[in-house]
Parts: structure tokens; sequence; C-alpha cells
């Protein structure tokens, strides 16, 4: 079991927050010193989401705000065994990105420019940001990568992050007003350029669309 997490953590060289994930350095073969995805074997009495937040707790120390199965990977020469891995992705918040314990085998990369990782974690990594790149357009995905209140110049750094493109300021404030998912407070950031209002999801809207399975989590 393995697990693909994104944050958004800003170089301060860049004009906008990069996505990143961490990796751990492996200890023993397979792959002894190669990056990898966190993860973990599953326990026999043990559930899949149960395992996935236990292992990654383990390996890295963090608790997502957001954690989804993602898909199952088991081709025949993925490990020098047959292995096949449940692989869940999930999102953290910056804040609870940085308070995160530092881990010695633990190191934060950008998840758009990554080393060669052990067995197929690249794959898998360009998935998971396939289909975060698809879930951002159709849900509130999103917000699992903001505070609880946030600007919409702030929301739409999310979105250009995750696309990787410059998005139209005028054009993404009527349509993320008009998604009837944000509810405007009666709070604004201040700082070197005028007010900006905050704003914050309606929590009635789910993160994703699970589906059937959704009432389980």
């Amino acid at each position: 079991m393995s697990t693909v997490i994104f944050t958004l953590r800003r170089d301060p060289d860049g004009d906008r927050p990069e996505l990143a994930l961490p990796l751990v350095r492996r200890t023993r073969d397979p792959h002894e010193g190669s990056w990898a995805l966190p993860g973990g074997w599953l326990d026999v009495d043990e559930g899949l989401d149960a395992a996935a937040s236990r292992t990654l707790a383990e390996t890295t120390g963090l608790e997502p705000s957001y954690l989804e199965q993602l898909y199952a990977f088991g081709a025949v020469d993925r490990s020098p065994t047959r292995v096949v891995s449940i692989v869940y992705w999930a999102l953290l918040r910056a804040d609870e990105a940085a308070a995160a314990a530092a881990e010695e085998n633990v190191s934060w990369f950008d998840a758009t420019s990554l080393p060669r990782l052990a067995f197929d974690h690249n794959d898998i990594v360009d998935y998971a940001l396939w289909r975060l790149r698809n879930k951002v357009g159709y849900s509130r995905i999103a917000h699992g990568l903001l505070a609880d209140e946030f600007t919409l110049a702030e929301l739409r750094e999310v979105y250009e992050s995750i696309l990787g493109k410059r998005l139209d300021p005028a054009n993404f404030r009527r349509q993320a007003e008009n998604s009837g998912t944000l509810i405007p407070t009666d709070r604004f950031r201040t700082g070197s350029h005028r007010p900006a209002r905050l704003y914050r999801y309606d929590r009635d809207v789910e993160l994703a669309d699970r589906g059937p399975l959704s009432a389980r989590h």
C-alpha cells in the first residue's frame, strides 16, 4: 500500500506555489537508497482506509485533510516478487505540512519534476497528477489545499498550481462566485494591496463526488 500526498510549497524565488509531495528513502532492497512513495503492508485485520492513514503517519508523520483511494497497481514486473499495491492519494494544507515532524529519510520534491523513483512510483505519481487535474474541474477538491478561509486570489493560485498554467483573474472570479460552492464572509485579508474578502467553502458540498460509497467515509 502506498500514498501520493500533495501539498503546496512556495519557492522563495517563485511567483506562485508549486505542487510538492513527500518521498521516503528506502533503507533495504529492492531499490535500497532510492526515493519512493510512503507506504507499508496491510494488516490482516485492517481496513484499507485505516491502513493508508496508519502507514502514512508511520512513514511521514503526516495526517492529510483529504484521503481517497486512487487505483490498484499490479503490473507483473513492478516488483521482484508479485506485489499488487492499493494506492491512495491525499491532500495536505501548507500549514499542516510545515508543522509536520522532520523525518530523517523523508524529503519534499516538486511533484512535476521527480528523480527516478523505486518500482513504478513515477507512473503512480503521473496518474495521481492526472486525476487531480481532472477532478479540480468538477469538484471542490482544491479546498483540501487551502485554509478554512481564503481569498479568491489564493484559490486561483491553487488552480494555477494544479493545472500548471495562468488563469484570467476576472474570468476566474466570475466562475468562482457563480459556482454555488463558495460563501463570502464579512472578513477581509489586509496587506499592501486593497483589502480582499475572505471566502469559505459550503460544507454541505463534498470535496469530491465519491458516488454510492461516499456515505461510508
